[in-house]
């Protein structure tokens, strides 16, 4: 018999993988970005059922809220006509699937040889005071690391954002520019 716990985590894989596979297989990369959001998403919502809320925020905080919408704006804001619409071709669509069912296999493998189906009681987890104290005693620098990362990927984004494209205003302005030294009625 199947209870609830075991048809959300059915659930939440099911989303999960779903989201890596539309992320991988998109033919336009805002679709794959979306994809790769809900994959980031259903991560943090087995967190969640794993009892492990901070982790769960955590993930989506980062990788929802951050690298997903990163890729997003950098997307929208570059516009590179070659990435809507670029596919994988059949060759290297069958790569990719023979890449996954090995990597399944190696992880169904190292699963059952470090033996985790065996595992002993655990200490409990510390509280959120105690990842609070540990984030900002011991990890903080690491955290202002990946904090100036971040800042330097959205500065990224916006320089390669800004490119200098020709406007069609200015070569209408020189035109008519030229029309009233022509003499067009003029006295």
């Amino acid at each position: 018999m199947v209870d609830a716990t075991d048809a959300a985590f059915i659930a939440l894989t099911a989303v999960t993988i779903g989201g890596a596979i539309s992320a991988l297989e998109a033919k336009e990369i805002i679709y794959g970005a979306v994809g790769l959001a809900a994959s980031f998403f259903g991560v943090a919502s087995l967190f969640f059922l794993l009892d492990s809320p901070f982790v769960a925020v955590f993930q989506i905080t980062v990788y929802v809220g951050a690298v997903a919408v990163l890729v997003l704006f950098t997307v929208m804001l570059v516009r590179e006509g070659r990435w809507f619409g670029d596919s994988m071709g059949p060759v290297a669509s069958f790569a990719a699937l023979l890449t996954v069912v090995a990597l399944v296999f190696s992880l169904v493998l190292s699963f059952f040889a470090a033996g985790l189906s065996n595992t002993s009681e655990q200490a409990p987890a510390p509280s959120f005071l105690g990842i609070g104290q540990l984030l900002t005693g011991h990890y903080a620098p690491v955290l202002e690391v990946l904090a100036l990362v971040l800042a330097a990927s959205v500065l990224g984004a916006l320089t390669l954002a800004k490119v200098e494209r020709p406007s069609t205003s200015d070569s209408t302005a020189k035109g008519d520019a030229g029309d009233q030294k022509g003499g067009r009625g003029g006295a």
